[in-house]
């Protein structure tokens, strides 16, 4: 009997150092880590600027019944041959009959809207001051064909854009009314021959409540460009755009979008060319 109860204590002995040797090599539980967010890569930010696109406005159709000229005949007044004509940076309707001209793609309704009291005009010069003998003038008329502005304007150094700006002394444009303009050289003042020219309308216009509201909403000059180009207010969406070009000579958004406004009016040979002279004020 005394055997057999050795026996049984020698076993359950056993068994319970099993249990322990089990119990201390059993492997912990894994911890679960917190399932971290997958970070999705940013993506680029998309950017809301537009290219500035100039859009003929619905009204009015039409400033004057008179064509004008946007791209100045190159054989006249014995200036020389360049690659590319005087040319005022306006938007041109060409004519109906323009076919039978000998010029045809420089003839038509030349004409663009603002809301300044006094606007700058641009136009691309490919005559130097180095011409001798040469001259230039820019002319502003009212409806009734007098000169309410006249005045002698200095060739570039080089081929490129100039702005004529309206000085303070001249009285501002009235709203609705349209007024003439024209810009002359005479390559050769000693001549009696016509000069070359360019010229065109313009009418200043009063802002709806909708596009002030539009102008009002952004600071971003730019986005007022493109603002005015869409709503068919021509001089200023280019007056903005090239001050912006002359103090960021280097910013390639401002480029992009004055080759865009240039090229939505077909103007594409001058898109590229240089701001040369912006100083023709007094």
């Amino acid at each position: 009997m005394k055997w057999l109860l050795t026996i049984i204590l020698i076993l359950s002995s056993t068994t319970q150092y099993q249990a322990q040797v089990i119990a201390q090599t059993k492997q912990p539980p894994t911890t679960k880590q917190p399932v971290q967010p997958v970070k999705t890569p940013a993506s680029p930010k998309q950017s809301t600027s537009q290219r500035a696109i100039f859009v003929w406005p619905k009204t009015p159709t039409r400033l004057t019944p008179i064509s004008g000229r946007r791209a100045g005949m190159g054989s006249r007044d014995n200036c020389p041959a360049v690659p590319t004509p005087l040319t005022a940076l306006v938007p041109l309707q060409q004519a109906q009959n323009a076919g039978k001209q000998t010029d045809a793609s420089v003839i038509g309704i030349v004409e663009g809207l603002t809301i300044s009291e006094r606007p700058t005009f641009w136009f691309y010069v490919p005559y130097t001051q180095d011409l001798a003998n040469s001259s230039a003038e820019f002319i502003l008329q009212d409806s009734a064909e007098t000169n309410i502005y006249e005045k002698a304007i200095a060739l570039p150094p080089q081929p490129g854009v100039i702005g004529i700006s309206l000085p303070d002394n001249v009285a501002s444009l009235e709203v609705g009314k349209t007024y003439r303009w024209y810009l002359k050289v005479h390559c050769n003042q000693r001549t009696a021959s016509v000069p070359i020219y360019v010229e065109g309308d313009i009418q200043r216009i009063n802002l709806d409540s909708r596009v002030m509201q539009q102008l009002e909403a952004t600071t971003d000059p730019q986005e007022k460009i493109v603002i005015y180009a869409k709503e068919g207010i021509w001089f200023d969406a280019l007056t903005m755009l090239a001050q912006l070009r002359l103090a960021n000579y280097n910013d390639v958004s401002v480029e992009k979008n004055w080759q865009s406004l240039l090229q939505s009016v077909s103007l594409d040979n001058i898109a590229t060319a240089p701001l040369v002279n912006s100083s023709n004020r007094q």
